[in-house]
């Protein structure tokens, strides 16, 4: 093949990508997603991108993740330590049932013997100094979470500052009780579950693990809930996001895959306790807060693109239309 047959190629194939690139943008500027508030795709991408690039989301996102670390230990103190007087018979046994399921293998064997000792031991004293403690940490691990979404690049107003720090402690004291009540639905609906089988109502079929199946949905449905409940209250102008929005639905879904994504990998490939020994379990933890708390800010920002695409394109003299 010649220069210039070899050149030719390259310019059609230079032509076919520019025509592609071309139809593609002109389609985003047109189709739209549900949760986009009617706002074209196009616009959405380019906010947000944008947003990315100049809003130091690995910052406030390392910020956040320490505050929730300080804020860890003296709620898991409380919660545990409330837990041995929930007068339920074998409630202690399925949370920490639970706790395995969802914790990565490894991060679980390193806290089993501690969480077995406070899920089943009452300590009145500690319960009082777990509660104001994690009140106080969790508080500032929620104020932190709002000082990240306030620092985004695009224009969202801030409260004024005990404003902002009663909001932090309504979302403290709301966000934990919702997270029992799916716990708790979750316990009592296993519970049923079982009840049903004793009884001859339903057998172990496709029918019992469809219902096993469900309280996995009830979990992804309660994160939902919470993140989208969060993200309504937090910001200073509440009425500019909508309750159910395409940043919780990213949010949701970036915190599971995070979560899957660390089980699978210190589950099959994880070498923490080879190099780091006892360590291992508390790198793997503060990596997926870490995420976590990325994820949440990353699901704050296209809130925040689609809103202020959707004012951009409201004037028409603006130079998002050009």
């Amino acid at each position: 093949m010649s220069v210039k047959q070899n050149n030719s190629i390259i310019q059609r194939q230079k032509r076919f990508f520019k025509i592609s690139y071309q139809i593609a943008i002109k389609k985003a500027k047109s189709f739209t997603i549900p949760g986009f508030h009617e706002v074209p795709l196009y616009y959405v991408i380019k906010f947000f991108f944008k947003g990315i690039v100049n809003g130091a989301i690995t910052t406030r996102a390392s910020a956040v993740a320490f505050s929730f670390y300080l804020a860890i230990v003296p709620t898991l103190i409380f919660l545990f330590t409330l837990i041995p007087y929930i007068p339920v018979k074998d409630f202690q046994v399925q949370l920490l049932m639970l706790i395995k399921g969802i914790m990565p293998d490894y991060a679980f064997h390193t806290v089993q013997s501690t969480l077995t000792d406070v899920l089943t031991l009452k300590s009145g004293g500690l319960l009082s100094f777990g509660f104001f403690a994690a009140l106080f940490f969790s508080h500032n691990g929620v104020n932190a979470l709002i000082e990240a979404f306030n620092a985004t690049y695009h224009t969202i107003e801030t409260r004024k500052f005990f404003e902002q720090h009663l909001i932090a402690l309504v979302l403290t004291l709301i966000l934990p009780i919702l997270v029992m009540i799916g716990v708790v639905l979750i316990f009592f609906g296993q519970k049923t579950l079982n009840w049903a089988i004793k009884l001859g109502w339903i057998e172990m079929n496709l029918t019992y693990y469809l219902l096993d199946i469900g309280k996995w949905f009830i979990i992804i449905a309660l994160f939902y809930f919470c993140i989208s409940f969060l993200y309504y209250l937090a910001p200073a102008k509440r009425e500019r996001f909508r309750f159910f929005s395409g940043g919780s639905s990213l949010a949701t879904l970036l915190i599971i895959l995070t979560s899957l994504a660390f089980s699978f990998y210190v589950n099959n490939f994880g070498q923490y306790n080879t190099f780091y020994g006892s360590l291992g379990g508390l790198i793997v933890f503060l990596l997926w807060l870490y995420f976590n708390a990325f994820g949440l800010i990353l699901g704050f920002e296209l809130n925040a693109s689609i809103t202020s695409a959707k004012e951009k394109l409201d004037n028409d003299s603006s130079p998002i239309l050009e």
